[in-house]
């Protein structure tokens, strides 16, 4: 297990931040792949991205989706003395929640699990939580405890321990979801981490940021209560948020070859990282693929052979051009061979996932309701 790195800046202590690292590892997808499953899996388990933000779930419930090809985590631990779980640190949700030891369903089988009887510090809640997802469902309970982050420890935190979970999860290496979203979108109104951390001084900034690294399976990282300038190159760019719900920002166009393409007249997308892919509207997607000479009926393949000559795709945020070229949207496997990483779903909304966020450094600002982004190293 790899904890955490608190940074300081030469010029005084007060800059310290600290850095959670991320590793890099092998998606559900992968793991299906080696094992001959991948096809029967995908369609028993469709992947429907959007329903992780359908508005009627905003308060109360919150959707996820069985997303095959995340393969960031990083370790939390939860308890005294710690118990430690891999979370995908989601930037599209504001609920903590690991499997527990009165979980029996498949996927909590082959994860950790949260004792609370082997703490000190737990204390019972019992208000029932439900997430639901685009396959199933993860329900349990809540409860209180100390959760440390990056070295951080937040004491009576409240999160949820699993009952049940959507059986795609057994796939999954992270054993649970830490969300960085804001609190109103809280499942059962439960604080989010970021929020007790902010409450209680715990950072000196009231900001975040995430480097996934494009190449290596190390190197990734979020960073709590600063921005570490190793990490990307030239001028941030500050968008303001244009929902505090989400991290929601307007998107002016995307373009390709200088042709528009696709967000005519401007279109709202959310920085995710529990998010693998770029998401849009099937026929916005459609059209993007089709430029990039993508076949839809095979999974948006390409021919692995052609992506010195695949044009940039440009996206158009806040006066500011964000083009993500063939090597930053192009996933490669030995099974499948090349695809594009921009996938259709719903009617308007756009998600800046991973495949996004890898080319760009991105800064999730809460003091002032931002997004920074800049060029990643």
């Amino acid at each position: 297990m790899k904890w955490a790195i608190v940074v300081c800046a030469m010029v005084a202590l007060s800059e310290c931040f600290i850095q959670v690292p991320l590793e890099k590892g092998k998606t559900a997808r992968e793991i299906l792949e080696e094992k001959g499953l991948w096809e029967e899996y995908r369609l028993k388990y469709p992947y429907n991205p959007l329903s992780k933000f359908d508005q009627r779930f905003a308060v109360g419930n919150q959707p996820m989706t069985n997303d095959a090809d995340l393969s960031y985590y990083g370790v939390i631990s939860i308890g005294t003395p710690p118990q430690s779980f891999q979370v995908i640190f989601d930037t599209g949700s504001s609920n903590l929640w690991v499997p527990s030891v009165y979980c029996q369903s498949a996927a909590c089988n082959n994860h950790d699990k949260y004792n609370p009887t082997m703490s000190s510090t737990y204390r019972f809640n019992g208000k029932p939580l439900t997430i639901q997802y685009g396959t199933g469902s993860m329900t349990g309970f809540l409860a209180y405890d100390t959760v440390t982050v990056g070295g951080i420890a937040v004491k009576n935190q409240i999160f949820g321990l699993s009952q049940t979970e959507a059986a795609f999860m057994q796939h999954m290496v992270a054993d649970g979801i830490l969300g960085l979203a804001y609190p109103r979108l809280s499942a059962s109104d439960a604080t989010p981490v970021f929020d007790n951390m902010m409450t209680e001084g715990l950072v000196n900034q009231d900001l975040f940021s995430v480097y996934l690294s494009p190449n290596s399976q190390q190197g990734s990282v979020v960073t709590f209560g600063g921005i570490d300038h190793n990490h990307y190159t030239g001028p941030i760019t500050w968008i303001p948020l244009s929902n505090e719900l989400y991290w929601q920002i307007t998107v002016d166009s995307v373009t390709i070859n200088g042709q528009v393409v696709a967000c005519n007249g401007g279109c709202q997308a959310i920085v995710d990282t529990g998010t693998s892919l770029v998401v849009g509207p099937q026929s916005s997607i459609g059209n993007i693929n089709s430029m990039l000479g993508a076949n839809s009926q095979y999974g948006n393949s390409v021919n692995c052979n052609s992506l010195g000559q695949m044009p940039d795709v440009i996206f158009h945020i806040h006066g500011q051009e964000f083009a993500l070229p063939a090597s930053a949207y192009v996933f490669q496997s030995q099974y499948s061979g090349c695809r594009t990483g921009f996938s259709g779903g719903g009617d308007s909304l756009w998600i800046l996932g991973d495949v996004f966020i890898r080319h760009y450094f991105s800064i999730f600002n809460r003091g002032q309701n931002m997004v920074g982004l800049a060029k990643s190293k």
